[in-house]
């Protein structure tokens, strides 16, 4: 493929793009994802939509701080001449970005878009060793920290790091440096296929992997999903608990609110309680978050004695839900309870966001929905080529205006295949269309000769009253191959052992064909997380069972 001139001085990004036979089949067919040649997202989502509605109006709130777009554009420009004039970044540079949600680290963001520079957007959970490996797979230059973030980051000694904290007392803040440079920066004129941010895939095992990002690929995803399926207003507030170093988390909080003129809320929550009291404190309108946090915050809404009726969250108007599998009956009772309907969607760091989904009356509980307009999608076989008639499991294909493009990454050939985006994910394609989640391709369970979807058990056992979180994994069996192992967490007050188990067993074989019903029940007082809520049953499969398990 052809690549427009680039403005970047430093190479590297465009460098190391997978060679132009390993992309994937890339389309534009709707008519606002033809971009121009030269395109700054960070200049366009910024200035341009100043442009479009005023800069007068609420962009970022968080921190007891709330910035007009005119602020926010202040504090951007002078972020970037720092970053220009004094720490001498150029563009194509990568800067690390690390720290808590909050404005000021959308900020940095931004001012690192303007810049021309190539942000790279990493956890504040991610340990020392990991951001050393980050910084040396991305060659790293330069790091933006939140100052209540720098220890880890200094001991990941990532050799040539230069490290600028903000929001500490420093007097070489990054923050009071910028108050003595000037409000106006004028962004690098960077082309529509330059490389704008490296986001690192949150998977569990492995070396991790750096997918690189364009320009044009910020605003498509906006375009798509976000104009198409959240629909927002200028007068919505975004807000969400996944992390800006997280892909779903930079798109809702500010890519999405920042394309639609509207604004965002920027905090760091820690749980559905906090969650809650911010939606009814703010008035929260557009919710994006993960189904654990659903069902969390359904709890909190339906315990009387822990103030559920207190909690007005009538705001509310769209709600996303997306970074793991959405069950049916959360779908079903967070609609009971709120009357809204929940938005699913599935999406990867390697697409940058959600290109399934469905919203308002073409959604249909239990399917994740239909490509988002712009994609295309499939089911096939093994070989990631040959498509799999409907109503048959195979691995999901995908394409659209966004796609894998591994940082010098020989994965890139199994990820794209045949000019498809090979996701991982098995999925049935119904005859009406619409898509359906079974698992990912590795847990899929083979048990005596059955084919098991470990998230379909997992729905089944979230259907019982008394089940607040679910996981469930094969475990090697010298007779089955594998067999079934549900990891259980109770709701507060319900007594666990041989009793419950055995009711578990008898309820989720009313719901499902007896053979995918689990042979063991293992309770846990929580499940293993990554820092962006996706489950990981991996540490699960060699787990032994805790006392008061049901084994056969």
């Amino acid at each position: 493929m052809q690549l427009s001139p680039s403005a970047h001085v430093d190479t590297f990004a465009r460098d190391h793009l997978p060679p132009p036979g390993e992309w994937p089949l890339l389309s534009f067919d709707l008519p606002e994802l033809r971009y121009p040649e030269r395109l700054n997202c960070g200049a366009e989502l910024l200035d341009g939509t100043i442009e479009r509605l005023g800069g007068d109006r609420r962009a970022f709130v968080g921190g007891g701080e709330s910035w007009t777009y005119d602020e926010l554009r202040g504090r951007v420009d002078r972020i970037a001449h720092v970053l220009t004039d004094e720490l001498g970044v150029r563009p194509g540079n990568r800067v690390l970005l690390r720290g808590a949600t909050t404005p000021q680290l959308a900020a940095c963001w931004l001012a690192v878009m303007k810049a021309g520079a190539v942000a790279v957007t990493v956890l504040a959970a991610h340990r020392p060793q990991e951001l050393r490996t980050i910084c040396e797979i991305a060659r790293v230059s330069h790091a933006l920290c939140d100052a209540r973030a720098l220890d880890d980051l200094v001991k990941a000694e990532a050799p040539g790091l230069r490290v600028t904290a903000y929001g500490g007392e420093a007097p070489d803040d990054l923050l009071r440096r910028a108050e003595r440079q000037p409000d106006r920066y004028e962004a690098v004129p960077t082309a529509g296929d330059d490389v704008a941010l490296i986001a690192f895939t949150s998977g569990t095992t492995g070396r991790p992997k750096g997918c690189m990002h364009f320009h044009r690929d910020v605003l498509a995803i906006a375009d798509t999903f976000s104009e198409r399926l959240v629909r927002p207003r200028t007068d919505d507030l975004f807000a969400g608990s996944p992390p800006l170093g997280f892909t779903f988390g930079l798109g809702g909080l500010v890519i999405f609110p920042l394309r639609a003129g509207a604004a965002s809320l920027l905090e760091q929550w820690s749980g559905p309680a906090q969650m809650l009291e911010a939606v009814q404190s703010y008035g929260i309108s557009v919710l994006f978050t993960a189904p654990t946090a659903y069902r969390g915050m359904l709890a909190k809404l339906d315990d009387p004695d822990g103030g559920g009726d207190a909690y007005d969250i009538s705001s509310l108007r769209r709600c996303v839900s997306a970074g793991e599998n959405l069950p049916v009956g959360t779908w079903e009772a967070w609609h009971e309870r709120t009357g809204l309907r929940l938005i699913d969607g599935i999406g990867a760091t390697e697409m940058l966001h959600i290109f399934i989904s469905a919203a308002d009356d073409a959604i249909r509980p239990g399917r994740t929905g239909v490509p988002v307009p712009g994609f295309e999608a499939r089911v096939v076989q093994e070989d990631g080529v040959t498509p799999v008639p409907d109503g048959e499991p195979g691995l999901l294909a995908v394409r659209g205006p966004v796609g894998c493009r591994y940082l010098a990454d020989e994965r890139q050939r199994e990820y794209v295949r045949g000019g498809w985006n090979i996701t991982g994910d098995t999925y049935v394609r119904e005859p009406d269309g619409y898509f359906r989640y079974l698992a990912r391709a590795d847990d899929m369970i083979i048990s005596a000769g059955y084919n098991i979807a470990g998230p379909e058990v997992e729905d089944a056992l979230l259907r019982h009253p008394d089940v607040l979180e679910a996981a469930v994994v094969g475990r090697p069996d010298a007779r089955r191959g594998q067999s079934v192992v549900a990891h259980v967490v109770l709701r507060a007050g319900t007594p666990r052992g041989s009793e419950m188990a055995d009711r578990l067993r008898e309820f989720t074989t009313s719901e499902l064909t007896p053979y995918k019903c689990p042979r063991e029940i293992v309770f846990a007082d929580s499940l293993p997380r990554t820092p962006t809520g996706k489950l990981q049953r991996f540490r699960l499969r060699g787990a032994g069972a805790a006392p008061g398990a049901d084994l056969e």
